[in-house]
């Protein structure tokens, strides 16, 4: 029987609205490119390419209780991260990914209306998890060097609310910012802590970045949110765990809107094995970091590539005078998947994940086989 007689139950939004485009994860990839999992070289999504360290492995292996629901207050995790993240734990909330977070907020905070202010380009879920929530997103782009327009926003916060359609309420902002790996300057915080909007900062990369997390900024703005995660740094992507630091008077709200059960026990092991073995982490993300800085170097050598400083665990290209998604689907030939973007600001760009070292090795022998057949050899 048709339930098409149904789809007018749908929010008429939802029904119109652009899915997002996630990355898909080895099994499909090895079916789709006939490749065992292990000759692709996945450099398309940012993971960890390390993956968690032995001890976490040890203890997902020995935990008895999978079969109990976890603790809803999740009281260990945040004891932990206490000492990792260096504010109360009262003031730390842990999350399905920090994508779940991103959601709570809006679904909390917004009314129909609403306004986010987003800084294009720039990862995509503020915009998603916006219109989810029927929440309307004002776009202020970023400069030609990937920093924020403070004064744009700021104008866009005074006119939007002057308009009265809605009250700006949330601005989400990246930092470092994917897809290019630039640092949110302080004077600019300093400058958008003023405005009257929550500022949401992520900080999904920031232990590539060789910067200090903004994380006890919270305890002096009451305005100011941080989110992180344990997917890039710990190599957990796959189980989802993140976590946002969060003003006082936001917390007992969050405490009951969100599901009960929210992070599941297997990412809550990872996550305090994870935190307990920081010397692993530190040997693999100085790897990280290292093959990062590499690659940039490599990568600026080739022609046709201009590649962009990064303080995360990626590199962002712009490709000149070859086509982009020419570039992809040829890498792909060579079982080497990386991120390719046509969106305004990243037209005809890929990204370029840090990889072992034997994957940029491979990855740079694919570049020069591309370039010796388009004659752009170096």
């Amino acid at each position: 029987m048709s339930s098409s007689r149904f789809l007018s139950f749908l929010r008429p939004d939802i029904r119109a609205m652009e899915p997002y485009t996630p990355i898909v994860p080895f099994e499909v990839l090895s079916k789709r490119l006939g490749r065992r999992p292990e000759d692709i070289i996945k450099l398309d999504a940012n993971e960890n390419p390390y993956g968690p360290s032995p001890l976490v492995r040890e203890r997902l292996a020995a935990f008895p209780y999978y079969h109990i629901y976890p603790d809803p207050q999740q009281e260990a995790l945040r004891a932990a991260l206490v000492d990792y993240v260096g504010v109360p734990m009262d003031n730390i909330l842990p999350g399905h990914g920090a994508d779940e977070l991103i959601d709570l907020l809006c679904r909390m905070l917004l009314e129909p209306g609403d306004v986010v202010i987003n800084a294009p380009p720039t990862f995509g879920m503020y915009e998603f998890d916006a219109a989810v929530n029927m929440g309307r997103v004002v776009h202020v782009w970023r400069g030609g060097d990937f920093q924020v327009d403070v004064a744009g926003i700021a104008r866009a916060v005074e006119e939007e609310n002057a308009r009265g359609q809605g009250r700006v309420k949330l601005l989400f902002l990246t930092s470092p910012n994917n897809p290019d790996g630039s640092l949110l300057r302080d004077e600019d915080l300093d400058a958008l802590l003023a405005l009257p909007v929550i500022v949401v900062v992520d900080e999904a990369y920031v232990e590539f970045s060789g910067r200090a997390s903004l994380a006890p900024r919270v305890l002096e703005a009451d305005n100011l949110i941080v989110l992180r995660t344990f997917s890039k740094w710990a190599g957990i992507a796959g189980l989802r765990l993140g976590y946002g630091i969060f003003p006082a008077w936001i917390m007992p709200h969050l405490w009951r809107f969100k599901q009960p059960y929210n992070v599941n026990v297997a990412a809550t092991v990872a996550g305090l094995a994870a935190l307990e073995d920081r010397a692993y982490y530190a040997r693999t993300t100085a790897a990280i970091i290292a093959e990062r800085d590499r690659l940039y170097e490599a990568l600026g050598r080739f022609p046709f590539l201009r590649p962009y400083p990064s303080h995360a665990n990626f590199v962002l290209c712009r490709v000149e005078g070859v086509d982009a998604w020419q570039l992809k689907l040829w890498l792909e030939g060579e079982g080497i998947l990386v991120r390719y973007f046509r969106k305004p600001g990243l037209e005809n760009c890929i990204r370029v994940s840090a990889g072992k070292p034997e994957h940029t090795d491979a990855l740079l022998a694919a570049l020069e086989k591309f370039a010796a057949r388009e004659g752009v050899s170096p």
